[in-house]
Protein backbone atom coordinates (compact mmCIF):
# COMPACT_ATOMS: atom_id res chain seq x y z
CA UNK A 1 0.00 0.00 0.00
CA UNK A 2 2.73 2.09 0.94
CA UNK A 3 4.31 1.88 -2.61
CA UNK A 4 1.15 2.40 -4.79
CA UNK A 5 0.57 5.92 -2.67
CA UNK A 6 4.19 6.60 -3.62
CA UNK A 7 3.48 5.92 -6.81
CA UNK A 8 0.13 7.87 -6.91
CA UNK A 9 2.15 11.19 -5.71
CA UNK A 10 3.96 10.38 -8.24
CA UNK A 11 1.88 10.58 -11.00
CA UNK A 12 0.31 13.55 -9.31
CA UNK A 13 3.90 15.29 -9.43
CA UNK A 14 3.59 16.00 -5.84
CA UNK A 15 7.07 16.61 -5.35
CA UNK A 16 7.04 19.11 -8.28
CA UNK A 17 5.01 21.72 -7.23
CA UNK A 18 5.62 24.23 -9.80
CA UNK A 19 3.10 23.03 -12.03
CA UNK A 20 -0.18 23.96 -9.79
CA UNK A 21 2.05 27.46 -8.84
CA UNK A 22 1.97 28.56 -12.68
CA UNK A 23 -1.83 27.89 -12.18
CA UNK A 24 -2.60 29.34 -8.77
CA UNK A 25 -1.10 32.83 -9.33
CA UNK A 26 -3.27 33.91 -12.32
CA UNK A 27 -6.03 32.54 -9.71
CA UNK A 28 -5.04 34.18 -7.06
CA UNK A 29 -4.26 37.74 -8.71
CA UNK A 30 -7.83 37.31 -9.97
CA UNK A 31 -9.28 36.98 -6.76
CA UNK A 32 -7.63 40.45 -5.74
CA UNK A 33 -8.46 42.60 -8.96
CA UNK A 34 -12.32 40.66 -8.91
CA UNK A 35 -12.41 41.74 -5.32
CA UNK A 36 -10.36 45.00 -5.27
CA UNK A 37 -8.38 43.63 -2.67
CA UNK A 38 -8.17 40.62 -0.23
CA UNK A 39 -11.09 38.49 -1.04
CA UNK A 40 -11.70 37.03 2.05
CA UNK A 41 -10.24 33.17 3.66
CA UNK A 42 -12.76 31.34 2.20
CA UNK A 43 -12.29 31.95 -1.40
CA UNK A 44 -8.57 31.85 -1.12
CA UNK A 45 -8.81 28.32 0.53
CA UNK A 46 -10.87 27.48 -2.30
CA UNK A 47 -8.66 28.15 -4.93
CA UNK A 48 -5.85 27.15 -3.76
CA UNK A 49 -6.97 23.47 -2.39
CA UNK A 50 -8.93 23.46 -5.75
CA UNK A 51 -6.01 24.53 -7.93
CA UNK A 52 -3.92 21.95 -6.62
CA UNK A 53 -6.53 19.16 -7.02
CA UNK A 54 -7.65 20.41 -10.30
CA UNK A 55 -3.83 19.91 -11.37
CA UNK A 56 -3.31 17.18 -10.21
CA UNK A 57 -6.62 15.25 -11.83
CA UNK A 58 -5.09 16.87 -15.15
CA UNK A 59 -1.73 15.26 -14.64
CA UNK A 60 -3.36 11.50 -14.40
CA UNK A 61 -6.00 12.50 -18.05
CA UNK A 62 -2.58 13.93 -19.65
CA UNK A 63 -0.74 10.40 -18.79
CA UNK A 64 -3.36 8.37 -19.86
CA UNK A 65 -3.56 10.04 -22.90
CA UNK A 66 0.26 10.69 -23.70
CA UNK A 67 0.63 6.86 -22.77
CA UNK A 68 2.05 5.25 -25.78
CA UNK A 69 3.95 8.72 -26.58
CA UNK A 70 5.28 9.14 -23.51
CA UNK A 71 7.68 6.24 -23.58
CA UNK A 72 9.33 7.17 -26.48
CA UNK A 73 10.75 10.69 -24.52
CA UNK A 74 13.26 10.56 -22.13
CA UNK A 75 12.28 12.89 -19.41
CA UNK A 76 8.77 11.39 -19.37
CA UNK A 77 9.22 7.54 -20.21
CA UNK A 78 9.41 6.34 -16.13
CA UNK A 79 5.95 8.23 -15.52
CA UNK A 80 3.85 5.87 -13.39
CA UNK A 81 0.90 5.05 -16.33
CA UNK A 82 3.86 4.72 -19.11
CA UNK A 83 5.93 2.54 -17.24
CA UNK A 84 3.23 0.09 -16.45
CA UNK A 85 3.22 0.63 -12.91
CA UNK A 86 0.06 2.25 -12.60
CA UNK A 87 -3.02 1.17 -14.43
CA UNK A 88 -5.16 3.19 -16.94
CA UNK A 89 -8.03 2.28 -14.80
CA UNK A 90 -6.26 3.43 -11.48
CA UNK A 91 -5.31 6.58 -13.04
CA UNK A 92 -8.79 7.42 -14.57
CA UNK A 93 -10.37 7.10 -11.08
CA UNK A 94 -7.87 8.62 -9.17
CA UNK A 95 -8.28 11.95 -11.91
CA UNK A 96 -11.91 11.62 -11.05
CA UNK A 97 -11.67 11.33 -7.37
CA UNK A 98 -9.14 14.65 -7.02
CA UNK A 99 -11.95 16.63 -9.83
CA UNK A 100 -14.88 16.09 -7.90
CA UNK A 101 -13.16 16.89 -4.69
CA UNK A 102 -12.62 20.29 -6.49
CA UNK A 103 -15.95 20.44 -7.55
CA UNK A 104 -17.27 20.30 -3.99
CA UNK A 105 -14.77 23.23 -3.45
CA UNK A 106 -16.88 24.81 -6.00
CA UNK A 107 -19.66 23.84 -5.03
CA UNK A 108 -19.31 26.56 -1.83
CA UNK A 109 -19.48 29.33 -4.00
CA UNK A 110 -21.86 30.37 -6.25
CA UNK A 111 -24.26 28.96 -8.97
CA UNK A 112 -22.45 31.26 -11.71
CA UNK A 113 -19.05 29.51 -10.64
CA UNK A 114 -20.36 26.49 -10.45
CA UNK A 115 -21.47 26.73 -14.55
CA UNK A 116 -18.51 28.22 -15.18
CA UNK A 117 -16.69 25.16 -13.74
CA UNK A 118 -18.02 22.93 -16.45
CA UNK A 119 -16.91 24.71 -19.35
CA UNK A 120 -12.78 24.91 -17.25
CA UNK A 121 -13.25 20.65 -17.09
CA UNK A 122 -14.05 20.46 -20.74
CA UNK A 123 -11.21 22.49 -21.69
CA UNK A 124 -8.57 20.50 -19.18
CA UNK A 125 -10.46 17.36 -20.87
CA UNK A 126 -9.21 18.62 -24.68
CA UNK A 127 -6.06 19.70 -23.90
CA UNK A 128 -4.27 16.02 -23.93
CA UNK A 129 -5.39 15.65 -27.51
CA UNK A 130 -4.90 18.86 -29.10
CA UNK A 131 -1.13 18.39 -29.26
CA UNK A 132 -1.89 15.08 -32.16
CA UNK A 133 -4.13 17.36 -34.43
CA UNK A 134 -3.04 21.89 -33.40
CA UNK A 135 0.03 23.35 -34.89
CA UNK A 136 -0.34 25.31 -31.31
CA UNK A 137 -1.49 23.03 -29.07
CA UNK A 138 -0.21 25.02 -26.19
CA UNK A 139 -2.83 27.83 -26.85
CA UNK A 140 -5.16 25.07 -25.50
CA UNK A 141 -3.23 24.84 -22.74
CA UNK A 142 -3.20 28.76 -22.50
CA UNK A 143 -7.07 28.64 -22.03
CA UNK A 144 -7.29 25.77 -19.85
CA UNK A 145 -4.66 27.31 -17.25
CA UNK A 146 -5.83 30.56 -17.39
CA UNK A 147 -9.44 29.59 -16.83
CA UNK A 148 -9.10 30.20 -13.15
CA UNK A 149 -9.21 33.80 -14.08
CA UNK A 150 -12.84 34.11 -15.19
CA UNK A 151 -13.68 31.35 -12.47
CA UNK A 152 -12.58 33.65 -9.85
CA UNK A 153 -14.70 36.82 -10.89
CA UNK A 154 -17.59 34.75 -11.04
CA UNK A 155 -17.11 33.63 -7.42
CA UNK A 156 -16.54 36.89 -6.36
CA UNK A 157 -19.04 39.02 -8.43
CA UNK A 158 -21.42 36.36 -9.51
CA UNK A 159 -20.71 37.11 -13.36
CA UNK A 160 -17.63 37.12 -15.57
CA UNK A 161 -16.73 40.97 -17.20
CA UNK A 162 -14.60 42.32 -20.12
CA UNK A 163 -11.68 42.75 -17.54
CA UNK A 164 -11.97 38.88 -17.02
CA UNK A 165 -11.57 37.84 -20.50
CA UNK A 166 -8.87 40.49 -21.15
CA UNK A 167 -6.68 39.39 -18.05
CA UNK A 168 -7.32 35.68 -19.25
CA UNK A 169 -5.89 36.67 -23.12
CA UNK A 170 -2.64 38.33 -21.57
CA UNK A 171 -2.06 35.03 -18.90
CA UNK A 172 -2.70 33.44 -22.11
CA UNK A 173 0.86 34.31 -23.75
CA UNK A 174 2.46 33.96 -20.48
CA UNK A 175 1.44 29.63 -20.39
CA UNK A 176 2.50 30.08 -24.42
CA UNK A 177 6.09 31.73 -23.08
CA UNK A 178 6.57 29.05 -20.38
CA UNK A 179 4.97 25.85 -22.23
CA UNK A 180 7.13 26.40 -25.41
CA UNK A 181 10.34 26.42 -23.24
CA UNK A 182 9.12 23.23 -22.12
CA UNK A 183 8.13 21.89 -25.16
CA UNK A 184 11.42 22.78 -26.36
CA UNK A 185 13.45 20.54 -24.17
CA UNK A 186 11.72 17.49 -25.87
CA UNK A 187 11.62 19.24 -29.14
CA UNK A 188 14.22 16.19 -30.90
CA UNK A 189 11.66 13.52 -29.24
CA UNK A 190 8.60 14.79 -30.62
CA UNK A 191 9.85 15.60 -33.92
CA UNK A 192 10.83 12.19 -33.89
CA UNK A 193 7.20 10.45 -32.66
CA UNK A 194 5.33 13.11 -35.24
CA UNK A 195 3.92 15.05 -31.76
CA UNK A 196 2.76 18.58 -32.24
CA UNK A 197 4.34 21.53 -30.63
CA UNK A 198 4.64 25.59 -30.73
CA UNK A 199 8.42 24.82 -30.33
CA UNK A 200 8.49 22.56 -33.64
CA UNK A 201 6.18 25.11 -35.59
CA UNK A 202 7.54 28.43 -34.36
CA UNK A 203 10.88 26.87 -35.84
CA UNK A 204 13.99 29.22 -35.73
CA UNK A 205 11.82 31.43 -34.16
CA UNK A 206 11.33 30.17 -31.26
CA UNK A 207 13.38 32.21 -28.79
CA UNK A 208 12.21 35.43 -30.27
CA UNK A 209 8.58 34.33 -29.67
CA UNK A 210 8.99 33.18 -26.19
CA UNK A 211 10.30 36.54 -24.84
CA UNK A 212 7.38 38.61 -27.41
CA UNK A 213 4.99 36.20 -25.84
CA UNK A 214 6.11 37.33 -22.22
CA UNK A 215 6.09 41.09 -23.41
CA UNK A 216 2.91 41.13 -24.64
CA UNK A 217 1.70 39.42 -21.17
CA UNK A 218 3.09 42.08 -18.77
CA UNK A 219 1.76 45.13 -21.57
CA UNK A 220 -1.79 43.74 -21.54
CA UNK A 221 -1.42 43.10 -17.47
CA UNK A 222 -0.32 46.57 -17.09
CA UNK A 223 -2.91 48.19 -19.19
CA UNK A 224 -5.50 46.50 -17.51
CA UNK A 225 -4.36 47.00 -14.02
CA UNK A 226 -1.95 50.15 -13.33
CA UNK A 227 -5.14 52.72 -13.01
CA UNK A 228 -6.83 49.87 -10.96
CA UNK A 229 -4.12 50.03 -8.42
CA UNK A 230 -1.45 51.80 -6.96
CA UNK A 231 0.68 52.45 -10.33
CA UNK A 232 4.65 52.36 -8.44
CA UNK A 233 3.37 49.34 -6.71
CA UNK A 234 3.04 47.32 -10.28
CA UNK A 235 5.93 49.52 -11.48
CA UNK A 236 7.96 47.60 -9.25
CA UNK A 237 6.46 44.42 -9.69
CA UNK A 238 7.45 44.87 -13.54
CA UNK A 239 11.12 45.85 -13.77
CA UNK A 240 11.10 42.37 -11.61
CA UNK A 241 9.46 41.01 -14.00
CA UNK A 242 11.44 42.23 -16.91
CA UNK A 243 14.35 41.58 -15.19
CA UNK A 244 13.57 37.79 -15.57
CA UNK A 245 12.49 37.83 -18.96
CA UNK A 246 15.95 38.87 -19.74
CA UNK A 247 17.09 35.68 -17.49
CA UNK A 248 14.76 33.56 -19.24
CA UNK A 249 16.21 34.96 -22.63
CA UNK A 250 19.37 33.97 -21.59
CA UNK A 251 18.76 30.44 -20.41
CA UNK A 252 17.04 29.64 -23.44
CA UNK A 253 19.22 31.50 -26.23
CA UNK A 254 21.49 28.78 -26.85
CA UNK A 255 18.08 26.34 -26.84
CA UNK A 256 19.98 23.37 -24.80
CA UNK A 257 17.67 20.81 -22.73
CA UNK A 258 19.14 21.84 -19.34
CA UNK A 259 18.50 25.63 -19.86
CA UNK A 260 15.32 25.81 -21.14
CA UNK A 261 13.95 23.15 -18.24
CA UNK A 262 14.89 25.59 -16.18
CA UNK A 263 13.86 28.69 -17.88
CA UNK A 264 10.31 26.41 -17.65
CA UNK A 265 10.65 25.08 -13.67
CA UNK A 266 11.32 28.97 -12.28
CA UNK A 267 8.26 30.46 -14.21
CA UNK A 268 6.25 30.44 -10.87
CA UNK A 269 8.43 33.20 -9.70
CA UNK A 270 7.21 35.09 -12.74
CA UNK A 271 3.22 34.96 -11.91
CA UNK A 272 4.17 35.14 -7.96
CA UNK A 273 6.13 38.68 -8.65
CA UNK A 274 3.31 39.97 -10.56
CA UNK A 275 0.56 38.23 -8.12
CA UNK A 276 2.72 40.29 -5.47
CA UNK A 277 2.76 43.67 -7.70
CA UNK A 278 -1.26 43.58 -7.65
CA UNK A 279 -1.46 42.64 -3.35
CA UNK A 280 0.86 45.70 -2.94
CA UNK A 281 -0.81 47.89 -5.36
CA UNK A 282 -4.47 47.09 -3.75
CA UNK A 283 -2.94 47.49 -0.03
CA UNK A 284 -1.32 50.45 -0.64
CA UNK A 285 -3.84 52.51 -3.09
Amino acid sequence: MKNKLALYLDLIRWDRPAGWLLLLWPSLSALWVAAGGFPGWHLVAVFVLGTILMRSAGCCLNDVADRDFDKHVKRTAQRPVTAGKVSVREALWLGTVLALLAFGLVLTTNPVAVAWSFAALAVAIIYPYAKRFFAMPQAVLGVAFSFGIPMAFAAVRGEVPALAWGLLIGNLFWVLAYDTEYAMVDRDDDLRIGMKTSAITLGSWDVVAVTSFYVIQLLIWTVLLVERIAPWAWFLALVAAVAQVVWHHRLIRERTREGCFKAFRVNHWFGFTLFAGIVAGYALR
